[in-house]
């Protein structure tokens, strides 16, 4: 349980810290909260002969409106996320997620940035990422451009990222004034992983579904956006018949493994029912 040993870096700016990264090549890794990286290093998963440290670049850090979008930091904490106004007021469903990640102690120091760049698919925000359609802000030794949260996952701690590239920040476009949201999460005890979770953004017009956006998390190799099952949903009254209908297409694209929170079969099971209590909290909540 102790990692091997490792230089320690400190930067204070992006372009430090990209530049620390293209220089030290392979044998550097990017610190950010630590939840996932300093428990492998514990284990001699990950042998780092360098790691960056993130926490002092001030640029990254905060939430604050740039036009119709969100945009957060990617060190800010899920404590800060949490006691956000702004996230409370314009995406209310990542207070809630932040509120079932972990504890209070990890979220404290655990950032969104660490949660959505490592591509752990058992992290609660990737899949309420390409729920609200979120594009990531990353740089590099060569400048910096945008990835889509829909494309940035591409396997179990696989991601878009090229080496030397972290993510900076997260943009979300606000969404539409009285969606309804939520994020329905089943876990064994408080601060682990999800056996299974489903994120639901939806709005409603006439007594009908207007737009339905659904993401799963720990169900697959990387998190899910259920597309067909959102599109059953739009024009529907989210009558019992329509919503199982649902429910059967999003349970059809997962492919868990069998694992100590129980067998695959079980675990896509628990994604259905996840999604059907997601969508009852949603359409409760849209106006």
């Amino acid at each position: 349980m102790i990692p091997g040993s490792f230089a320690y870096h400190r930067p204070k700016t992006v372009s430090e810290a990209v530049g620390l990264l293209a220089d030290l090549g392979d044998e550097a890794r990017a610190l950010a909260g630590g939840h996932s990286l300093i428990p492998m290093m514990k284990l001699r998963l990950a042998t780092p002969e360098h790691l960056v440290d993130l926490a002092a670049i001030g640029d990254l850090k905060g939430v604050r409106a740039d036009g119709s979008d969100i945009v957060i930091g990617a060190m800010t904490t899920q404590h800060a996320l949490i006691a956000s106004a702004l996230l409370t007021d314009k995406i209310p469903i990542l207070r809630e997620t932040s509120l079932v990640i972990a504890d209070p102690q990890v979220r404290y120091v655990g950032t969104l940035g660490g949660n959505v760049a490592n591509g752990d698919p058992g992290n609660d925000m990737p899949a309420v990422m390409m729920c609200l359609n979120a594009t990531y802000q990353v740089a590099g030794k060569s400048g910096e451009r945008r990835i889509a949260a829909r494309e940035f996952y591409q396997g179990a701690y696989f991601t878009a990222l090229e080496p030397g590239e972290i993510v900076t920040a997260i943009r979300i476009p606000q969404p539409a004034a009285g969606h309804g949201h939520a994020y329905q999460k089943l876990k064994r005890k408080v601060g682990d992983y999800a056996t299974a979770a489903a994120a639901v953004v939806l709005t409603k017009a006439g007594g009908k579904v207007a737009t339905c956006s659904i993401g799963l998390t720990n169900v697959a190799e990387t998190p899910l956006w259920a597309e067909e099952a959102a599109k059953i949903l739009v024009g529907s009254t989210l009558d019992a018949a329509t919503v199982k209908k649902a429910v059967a297409a999003a349970e059809a694209i997962t492919s868990p493994a069998s694992d100590n929170r129980g067998p695959a079969a079980y675990r896509t099971k628990m994604a259905g029912v996840m999604l059907a209590r997601a969508l009852a909290r949603a359409a409760a909540l849209a106006r």
